[in-house]
């Protein structure tokens, strides 16, 4: 599926109070979509019907919908900083039960990415201001494996942690009580682990894929042992 090129400002344009030059490239967005598929709008106004429920970083960098190629309507998304999944977290609980009972999507699946910002900032400590009290469920997971993370290379573990924190949120997206109550009621709801490379654009897949609550504990261990094995071996 092919979506053509974006229309961007001149790089020597300035960015105006009003923000014109985005309603100017909206209305050329919309243009070449209209034109691209007639009736585009008109039908996805009708319905929503996404098989897939994105949990992803808020960062600017990872457009979600773009990354897999498909059009608005066909992905379900819900991001934040370092794509954190908190049992305490109401916004991303009213996501996934929207997802999962409403729109009755198959797939959930947490993304984080390399280099993340947010990620650093739990792994070296610092200090960036009421985000730290978000970012404490990541050094959460650094302190977890902190005896692993200690035996990787300095330079990789930045995105050993990104990993390991898919890992965790991953886990916890399968704890949910709504997850949970899909699997036991026989509903198909498969919840995946997945890393972005801003090195390369690919994404890949960590392995922690679960379509039932039996299946939780050993894709973990699966998973965790594969980021062991590449990360010792790097």
């Amino acid at each position: 599926m092919q979506h053509g090129c974006r229309h961007r400002p001149p790089e020597s344009s300035i960015v105006s109070t009003q923000l014109t030059e985005l309603f100017d490239s909206n209305r050329e967005w919309a243009r070449r979509t209209e034109q691209r598929e007639p009736g585009f709008f008109s039908k996805l106004l009708e319905q929503q019907t996404p098989q897939y429920l994105w949990i992803g970083c808020a960062d600017s960098r990872v457009p979600a919908n773009e990354l897999v190629d498909l059009l608005p309507g066909e992905l379900f998304v819900h991001r934040n900083v370092a794509n954190v999944v908190a049992h305490s977290d109401l916004n991303a609980l009213s996501v996934i039960q929207f997802a999962v009972e409403g729109l009755k999507v198959q797939h959930i699946i947490v993304v984080g990415h390399s280099s993340c910002g947010g990620v650093r900032a739990a792994l070296n400590d610092l200090r960036l201001g009421l985000v730290d009290n978000w970012i404490r469920h990541v050094k959460d997971v650094r302190c977890k494996h902190e005896a692993l993370l200690e035996r990787v290379a300095p330079e990789q573990r930045l995105n050993a942690l990104c990993e390991l924190n898919v890992l965790e949120q991953a886990r916890n997206v399968c704890d949910t009580t709504v997850v949970q109550d899909a699997w036991a009621r026989g509903q198909e709801v498969v919840v995946h682990g997945w890393v972005y490379g801003l090195h390369n654009g690919l994404l890949e897949d960590l392995r922690i894929t679960a379509a039932a609550a039996e299946q939780v504990a050993p894709a973990y261990r699966a998973a965790l042992a594969g980021i062991i094995t590449r990360y010792h071996a790097a």
